[in-house]
């Protein structure tokens, strides 16, 4: 089988990749195709080796453009409408370039497949996919014999308080809980998961809360200090924990595998002891 360097050599699909957001790099290093990447992200943090071996040319809601078009993409990869003012001074710069706007479990594996698709690596992807599926499985099976499932609220933000988002609520479902707001989840924008009322999360009751503040830590005492938060049994029994958002915020393999065995762990080890 040829090794990456000389499929991108050969011309087969775009060959030299921006990637203006981790989940991409990440993918294209699991798929053998990294040698295609020529600039990603400055908060990439998967794979590590990503930020010795690529330039960094872009945060997350802005970019250099004269680092990137030096760079001469043939191909730049974007995610979100959040991104959608940098897609179009890129656009305008003359660069060809894909924005993706997955939302959910199903939305993720499709993404995965485009993106394998544009460099032709439909097989090895699959092989990933059917693997992440049968996993899934698995989890989903051992649920099943837990008398109780743990209530779940997900925050992805504190301030102001944000619930989770569509996938990480379908993972936190496959992995074991259920999410205290599901129909906020169904909403694809973060303004819109907004949690008005800052005692609702509360007076659902919670058995765990899991915080996962995107792009900085998360701080339990903050939470168990907010006013009338003490009925919620997740913090009479102290069960406040942290995923960090580069393993469950980012919507490819690394919330699919990572971020669902860590939900997994926490919910197993709730249900050991109710």
């Amino acid at each position: 089988m040829p090794n990456s360097t000389s499929r991108a050599e050969s011309g087969a699909g775009p060959q030299r990749i921006v990637c203006l957001t981790e989940e991409t790099t990440e993918w294209l290093y699991l798929l053998g195709e990294q040698a295609r990447i020529v600039g990603i992200s400055g908060y990439t943090v998967r794979p590590r080796r990503a930020r010795q071996e690529k330039p960094r040319v872009s945060s997350f809601l802005d970019g250099r453009l004269d680092r990137i078009t030096a760079l001469g993409p043939d191909l730049v990869i974007g995610f979100s409408d959040m991104q959608a003012d940098l897609a179009n001074r890129l656009i305008r710069a003359g660069l060809n370039v894909l924005i993706t706007n997955q939302r959910s479990v199903e939305e993720i594996y499709a993404t995965l497949r485009l993106v394998a698709a544009l460099v032709h690596a439909n097989d090895r992807a699959e092989a990933w996919i059917t693997q992440c599926v049968r996993r899934h499985a698995a989890i989903a099976a051992t649920v099943a014999t837990w008398p109780r499932r743990p209530r779940v609220y997900f925050e992805e933000w504190d301030e102001p308080m944000i619930s989770a988002i569509g996938w990480v609520s379908e993972l936190m479902a496959i992995a074991g809980g259920d999410d205290v707001f599901p129909e906020l989840a169904r909403r694809a924008m973060g303004r819109d998961r907004v949690v008005s009322d800052p005692m609702e999360p509360a007076r659902r009751r919670p058995d765990l809360i899991v915080g996962s503040w995107c792009g900085k830590k998360f701080r339990p005492e903050r939470v168990l200090a907010r006013d009338g938060w003490s009925v919620a049994p997740a913090v009479q029994h102290g069960q406040l924990h942290e995923i960090k958002s580069c393993d469950i915020l980012q919507p490819g393999p690394a919330a699919l595998t990572d971020g669902t065995e860590q939900l997994h762990r926490l919910f197993a080890a709730w249900a050991a002891l109710a």
